[in-house]
This record gives C-alpha cells, sequence and structure tokens, in this order.
C-alpha cells in the first residue's frame, strides 16, 4: 500500500462526503453510510479488500470493549429515571426554588441536571409537560421556555459521558471519563447559560401564545422523594470522578483507594446508578421490568452499531496514515483546537446527528493530535471538549432534535 497524500486526501473527502450525502439525503442509517465509506477510503488506497475488512472488524471491535457496557448501562439509567418520573421531581424542586420570574432559567438548569444520564431528545419529551405548564403559569413565551430546557439538555449531551458521542470521542482520542465528565460539566455551564440568555433575548420580541399543556403534577401517583431522585445521578459522577484522580500506591489506605478505583470504574459507577434508580421506584413487576430493561437495550443497540461503524471508520484512516501524511504536508499546528471544532460543526450541520459528526471527527482527528499540538492528557482532553462543542454548532431541519423541539412546543 503505497498512496500518496493527494490520493490518500482524495478519497478521504470523497469518503467524507459520501457519509454526509447518506445520511442527510438519503436518510441511511450512519452503520451502513460508514461502513460503505470505510470501503471507498480502504480501497482508494489500495488496501486488499481482505485487509480492509480486518481492519474494521479490529477497529469495530475495539471501540465496543471500550463503550459496549458504558453505553448500554447509561442508556437504561435514562430510561429508568424517566418511567420513575426522577426526572419530574427534580425539575419541579428546580421551578420552585427559582420561582416565576426566574421560570426559564429553572427549565435550563433542569435540563442540564436531568440531561446528565438521560439523552437530550427524550429528556426533551419527558420534561415537556412540565415546561408547558410553568409557561402557562408564569406567563412566559413558549419558546423562551423551550429554547432554555433545549439548550440545557443539549449542553450536557455533546460535552460529557455516558453520552455517546463524548463518550466515543474519549474513547477514541484516549481521554480519562472522570476528568472529562468534571471539565465538561464546566463547560457545559456556560453552554446552558447562553442558550438561556439567547432564549430570553431573542424569545422578547415574538408574541405571548399560551399553549394547553399536560399537569406534569398528576404524571406520577407515587414520586419519588428528591434525594432518591437525585441520587442515581449524583453517585455515578462522584465515583467515576473520585477514581480519575487516584494514585494506586500501597500505605495506609491502600484498601479504600483500591475500593473507589473499583467503584469509579465507569461500569460500576453506572451499574449502582442503575440500582439506586430501581429503589425510587414502586411496584415493581416483572413486566414492567421486562419492558423497561428491553426498551433500554434495543435504544441502546441502535447507537453502538453507529459508534462501532464509527471506531472501524477511524481504524481505516489509521491505516491510511492521514496523519502522518496531514503532518508532512500541512501545517496544522497553528490551528490547534480550532481543527477539531470546525471538523465536527461542518459535519454537524451538513448531516444533522451530532452523535455521528463527533464520532466521526474523533476518527479524522486522533491520527493528527500531534501535528495539531494536542498529543498530551490536556490537549487531549480539551480536544474532545472542542468536538464536543463543535458538534452543537447549528441544530436545523436535517436534525432530529430540531424537529422534537419543535413538534412538541
Amino acid at each position: 500500500m503505497t498512496a500518496s497524500f493527494l490520493q490518500v486526501l482524495i478519497f478521504f473527502i470523497i469518503g467524507i462526503t459520501v457519509i454526509v450525502i447518506l445520511t442527510a439525503k438519503y436518510r441511511v442509517h450512519a452503520f451502513f453510510a460508514l461502513m460503505i465509506a470505510c470501503f471507498i477510503v480502504g480501497l482508494g488506497i489500495q488496501m486488499p479488500v481482505a485487509d480492509i475488512v480486518t481492519t474494521a472488524k479490529d477497529g469495530f471491535g475495539s471501540i465496543m470493549k471500550s463503550l459496549g457496557f458504558i453505553i448500554v448501562l447509561g442508556t437504561t439509567l435514562g430510561v429508568l429515571l424517566q418511567h420513575t418520573g426522577s426526572t419530574n421531581v427534580i425539575a419541579a424542586f428546580i421551578a420552585k426554588k427559582t420561582g416565576p420570574r426566574y421560570a426559564a432559567l429553572a427549565m435550563s438548569i433542569t435540563g442540564f441536571i436531568a440531561g446528565l444520564p438521560v439523552f437530550c431528545d427524550s429528556g426533551y419529551m419527558v420534561l415537556n409537560g412540565l415546561n408547558m405548564q410553568m409557561a402557562k403559569r408564569t406567563s412566559t413565551p413558549v419558546i423562551i421556555m423551550s429554547v432554555s430546557l433545549a439548550t440545557g439538555l443539549f449542553a450536557v449531551h455533546c460535552l460529557i459521558p455516558p453520552h455517546p458521542g463524548a463518550a466515543a470521542a474519549a474513547a477514541t482520542v484516549g481521554v480519562d471519563f472522570g476528568k472529562l465528565i468534571l471539565t465538561g460539566i464546566i463547560i457545559a455551564i456556560p453552554a446552558m447559560l447562553a442558550g438561556h440568555w439567547w432564549a430570553v433575548y431573542a424569545g422578547k420580541k415574538v408574541p405571548l401564545i399560551i399553549q394547553q399543556g399536560e399537569n406534569s403534577e398528576e404524571f406520577l401517583i407515587n414520586p419519588p422523594s428528591l434525594f432518591m431522585a437525585i441520587l442515581p445521578v449524583i453517585v455515578p459522577i462522584v465515583f467515576i470522578a473520585i477514581k480519575s484522580f487516584l494514585t494506586i500506591e500501597k500505605g495506609t489506605n491502600f484498601f479504600l483507594i483500591n475500593l473507589f478505583s473499583a467503584l469509579g470504574d465507569p461500569v460500576i459507577a453506572l451499574s449502582v446508578g442503575v440500582v439506586l434508580a430501581f429503589a425510587g421506584g414502586h411496584s415493581w413487576t416483572r413486566t414492567i421490568i421486562s419492558r423497561l430493561l428491553g426498551e433500554a437495550a434495543e435504544k441502546a443497540g441502535g447507537i453502538l452499531v453507529i459508534i462501532g461503524a464509527g471506531g472501524a471508520f477511524g481504524a481505516i484512516l489509521s491505516a491510511a496514515k492521514i496523519g502522518q501524511h496531514f503532518s508532512e504536508s500541512v501545517s496544522l499546528g497553528s490551528m490547534g483546537l480550532l481543527f477539531p471544532f470546525l471538523i465536527t460543526a461542518i459535519l454537524k450541520t451538513a448531516q444533522g446527528s451530532s452523535t455521528v459528526a463527533i464520532i466521526t471527527a474523533a476518527s479524522i482527528v486522533q491520527p493528527l493530535l500531534p501535528a495539531l499540538g494536542l498529543n498530551t492528557p490536556n490537549g487531549e482532553l480539551l480536544c474532545v471538549l472542542s468536538m464536543g462543542a463543535g458538534s452543537m454548532f447549528l441544530s436545523h431541519a436535517n436534525d432530529a432534535y430540531f424537529w422534537v423541539i419543535a413538534k412538541f412546543s
């Protein structure tokens, strides 16, 4: 395989274009679009078909090893919190504390907290009833309330594991999950506030239209307490964060360090969250448990095949030595964090999915880290956050989340 830089670049661009056209125009599932791109790039750089298949399988398996359990457990946690009404309990508490004057800010904060374990689209559907009710009670334009809620959910969805885009990018680039969660929360707060402030500023120009919403207070007969509602969200984050800053050395507290190191593994931490979520519910039956776990597994499966295909595409790009070609032919060092941001923003704008955008961008950027001057632990961490920010760049008619917000509001 002796492909020139020009040959690699041409087929790299063709592969990305095919992904965008197939997913955005023809609505082909991202898994198949990414796998087709694997063969286009592989054949274009003169890889034997057998090598393309082997490389793609290795990339698929590697990313599954890193993320398979995490995505399934994170999805399960989100489904259980929705079913038990924990998200509504958290939302009602925040709304009560902020009062009518800050109703829109309350929805932003609610989206931020509820969005830590819950995907943004399903989280919006669950909280929409409360959102409409608060808009009616406080005479706040629905557009201000809806955009505030949506951006609160979106900020954490794009920046923080176990959400699939951030988790996949972290696994591809090699970033510690705990440090990404803590730093991602810090970055997501101003992102949430920016969305809220823009909603308030732009929404003032929109006439007030009062819409009828479902009565969120009647959503549950036996809702969990606030403590039990928020515990499954906070405990996994605390465990993962503690592990990130532990150094395992023999000493006085060796047992405790090993204990927290085990609990801080994302798989164990999320498993604890799932158990705590079950504790917050009432009247569990075999039928309900079977339905919820089946729903979570099916939802996670759809995400995992996309992430796996992204890993396969990344392995093909790695085999093409695209990073080496770029570093030898193009001066990327001056771009730094702007490069991963722009790549992800372009992909997001073109094909609509934040998850597909950040997974694809991570595959492109990972071999370019040395050329970008980002091949340090902090550089890799900031690179993942930059891609997460790029995946929030623009949400328009080709984005499913755009239509969830528009239709439900």
